[in-house]
């Protein structure tokens, strides 16, 4: 079997993008995502992501899977290079002067990204779920907030805010982050029986209220050089417990992306960068 793809990059976060709209399900496997994504012997990426038809009011469906083959519910930096990729394929004749915005349905509901006119993509990423059953995790009663709670991990104790972006986080603000042994940490924390569908790990470091530095664990995936939904659970953890202002650049290892959020309520907005890398033709 041979089928068509596009090497997409936001960040330094990889993904093999694949024009899927002919069909509902993934064109490839778990286990054969997991053969592209390997970085000796395929392609290599953090995951591929299937453009599938819409459903509901959305125009497209997005689905991916991880480097491990699991699939998470959304990918920020995913999204956004979907978004590039739609565009890429797209002949509309939207004037070069306003943005174009796309309607993308994911396993965390309804996302939509819009292509600015300089390039950058700026996403509505929902609003974020805060009940400790929505994560989900044990760290606190299931109508309540998981903010500055314990967490003890390998005999060490963390305070730690966790927060869903429609997949789930945990986040720990740190004096550096550099100082972080994150290979051998973060699948400690992924794994940890507080989150009963693993989880996401962000270790944040606030230089100003409006400029944090973020090393991220991936669930599924490993250390990686950016994680949107991380950059907006971390923004939004700051936020909760008084650390950060609403708006603010995170700075991860393969760049920065400026998040909003102006509270309870409110929608997290995301805007950065995704570009195609290179073009090719799988043969499985």
């Amino acid at each position: 079997m041979q089928v068509a793809f596009s090497k997409y990059q936001g960040l330094g976060n990889d993904f093999v993008l694949i024009d899927n709209r002919t069909q509902p399900t993934p064109l490839l496997t778990p286990e054969q995502s997991i053969q592209v994504c390997d970085r000796h012997f395929g392609v290599g990426a953090d995951g591929v992501i299937f453009l599938l038809p819409g459903q509901g009011d959305a125009a497209y469906s997005m689905r991916i899977y991880n480097s491990d083959g699991s699939e998470p519910e959304m990918c920020g930096n995913g999204i956004r290079c979907l978004a590039r990729f739609i565009a890429d394929l797209d002949d509309s004749t939207t004037p070069a002067n306003e943005p174009t915005t796309y309607k993308i349905h994911t396993l965390a509901g309804m996302i939509v990204p819009q292509v600015q006119p300089d390039g950058q993509i700026k996403v509505d990423m929902g609003t974020p779920r805060l009940l400790a059953a929505e994560i989900p995790t044990t760290l606190a009663a299931s109508d309540d907030k998981a903010v500055n709670r314990e967490l003890e991990v390998d005999g060490q104790s963390w305070q730690v805010t966790c927060v869903s972006m429609g997949n789930p986080h945990c986040i720990t603000f740190v004096d550096a982050v550099d100082a972080i042994p994150l290979a051998e940490i973060g699948p400690r924390f992924e794994h940890h029986p507080a989150f009963p569908q693993r989880t996401n790990t962000e270790f944040i470091e606030v230089s100003t209220p409006n400029y944090l530095k973020m090393r991220v664990w991936e669930r599924g995936a490993g250390a990686t050089l950016a994680c949107g939904t991380g950059a907006c659970a971390a923004l939004v953890a700051g936020v909760l417990t008084g650390r950060c202002e609403p708006d603010a650049t995170v700075e991860l290892p393969g760049g920065p992306l400026r998040i909003e959020w102006q509270g309870l309520g409110q929608s997290v907005w995301m805007t950065g960068p995704a570009e195609r890398v290179f073009t090719g033709t799988l043969t499985l």
